[in-house]
């Protein structure tokens, strides 16, 4: 397990310092037809998924409860669909006014998701560039004071992973939704207090976004939230989202409340202006069925494969916005819903979070919280699944109920990630290895293996080594599949009648691919 811990780590570092320096200039693409991308083994995991449903709404129902929701949607999303939805409560306590999936919510900070896609769309289109410094957008920025002379001008790509340097602010943040563009110059204007030199240190912003909002009103030539619905919304099916609760019919809008003094306080609306410019961050209105759309989209990045690509932006943009950038967290103690210790890692992708556990398991997701409102999706693309859930109460925790639901879905159902079947160059080289074993007989000349094979692997060294082991394992009675771990790696199994040998290759990057690592061990 330390190791393990250690690998997150060191992984995680990787992963903040890795920057995708992707030139603006679109590029065609040529591939492999022969790529095999990732399937899942189990066709029945559909059938099973069902069965779950009503712990599923049991789960929401109980947690609805004891934390005081006036009202709560969500919705499950497998390999593409929305599947199944479910409410509690009302949109309108005076009222009423039963919540349904169709209900729209305001889901705060979940907005942020959509604005980072709309960054994304403009660099895929050539119209910016992610290391870009935000005052070639916006030119108020070039007059700020930083806090150290060696501090480097704000980028894009700082602004989508929270690391420009602006102190958390949360919920000050929450407050500015109907401030308008002359307000943001304004006090960008009177200078912004730094928390940190930009690039440093992961900070939550919501003002990093207001900016990015900016930003894409700058570049496109629209209001950001008129761009976000054209190329976004509408691609998506999402006919009814919005960033201003005025336009939302009163049956169908949300209402907010604060629980407080054991009862519930409606709490004030907050507009998001014609101009507004803060609606970027956590301004947006859904519901569990459009968003589902959104979500599905999401899943549909995954795995990379050949077909179609179709959709708002790439579908490898989608899987840029999802891959952790920059570090923000280490939980050694983190404790699932059924008791088990299993620690996290964590970072910040564009717009999104990211969580690996102790179990390899991948989370992409992002809550959100307003006064009167809480919400979060979370997506395990290796799994095709994913939850979302809304409620009008202020801050609303929902990400502890949906990492709940989403194990209890993969333990209840028991689901195992994609599977990458192995590629036509690993299975050929398998089938030639194992006629060499044990003896290694005109190896050499067998021109399956790279340069720097038999320096790095003395012949007499291979034939003693297989030689025992075969010896150990006795008669060998099958050679188990190939387990791919990519296009050029993967391992397999010799199963012996007195124990088995597992052996693991890598092949190198040349055309053919060749032989150039090679493990051989008894299996314990």
């Amino acid at each position: 397990m330390k190791h393990f811990i250690l690998l997150l780590i060191i992984a995680a570092f990787f992963f903040s310092c890795t920057e995708n320096r992707q030139s603006a200039k679109p590029v065609a693409t040529l591939f492999d037809t022969s790529y095999k991308s990732a399937v899942f083994a189990d066709t029945g995991r559909m059938e099973k998924i069902r069965l779950a449903f009503s712990v599923i709404d049991s789960l929401y129902k109980k947690y609805a409860d004891s934390n005081h929701f006036p009202g709560i949607a969500f919705g499950l999303v497998v390999d593409g669909k929305l599947v199944h939805t479910g409410s509690y409560g009302y949109t309108d306590i005076d009222k009423k006014i039963p919540v349904t999936s169709s209900s729209l919510f305001r889901v705060a900070s979940m907005s942020k998701s959509f604005t980072a896609m709309a960054i994304l769309k403009l660099r895929d289109e050539g119209k910016l560039n992610l290391d870009d410094p935000a005052y070639l957008y916006i030119p108020e920025l070039k007059n700020l004071k930083y806090p150290t002379a060696d501090a480097p001008h704000i980028t894009i790509r700082h602004l989508l992973t929270h690391g420009a340097g602006f102190p958390e602010d949360n919920p000050w943040g929450d407050r500015q939704l109907a401030d308008d563009d002359k307000d943001l110059m304004e006090f960008i204007g009177k200078q912004i207090s730094f928390s940190n030199p930009p690039g440093i240190a992961y900070e939550y912003s919501n003002l990093g976004f207001a900016l990015l909002g900016k930003i894409v009103t700058k570049v496109s030539g629209m209001r950001y939230q008129d761009y976000i619905k054209k190329n976004i919304w509408e691609p998506l099916g999402m006919k009814t989202a919005t960033y201003e609760y005025g336009d939302v019919a009163p049956d169908k809008l949300a209402h907010g409340y604060r629980w407080l003094n054991e009862k519930w306080n409606e709490e004030q609306l907050l507009h998001d202006t014609k101009d507004g410019s803060w609606g970027a961050m956590g301004a947006m209105i859904s519901s569990i069925d459009e968003f589902g759309n959104y979500m599905a989209f999401h899943l549909s990045a995954w795995p990379p494969g050949n077909a179609k690509d179709d959709g708002p932006i790439k579908r490898s943009s989608v899987r840029e916005m999802h891959h952790p950038w920059r570090f923000n967290g280490l939980n050694l103690n983190y404790t699932y819903p059924n008791g088990r210790v299993c620690p996290i890692v964590t970072a910040y992708c564009y717009g999104l979070g990211w969580t690996r556990d102790c179990e390899g398991r991948v989370y992409i997701a992002h809550s959100g919280g307003l006064p009167g409102f809480g919400s979060q999706w979370r997506i395990m693309p290796d799994y095709g699944i994913g939850i979302v859930a809304f409620a009008n109460r202020t801050y609303a925790p929902m990400g502890p109920i949906n990492m709940q639901v989403l194990d209890t879905l993969i333990k209840l159902a028991d689901l195992q990630p994609m599977q990458l079947p192995p590629s036509n160059i690993l299975e050929q080289r398998k089938t030639e290895l194992v006629k060499l074993l044990p003896d290694w007989n005109n190896a050499q000349q067998s021109g399956i293996f790279a340069e720097n094979f038999f320096p790095d692997y003395p012949i007499d060294t291979l034939k003693k080594y297989a030689k025992d082991l075969y010896a150990k394992a006795g008669k060998i009675i099958e050679v188990k599949p190939m387990k791919a771990e990519n296009q050029l790696r993967g391992s397999f199994i010799l199963q012996g009648e007195k124990a088995n040998i597992e052996i693991q290759f890598t092949l190198s990057p040349e055309n053919p691919a060749l032989i150039q690592e090679y493990h051989i061990k008894e299996l314990k």
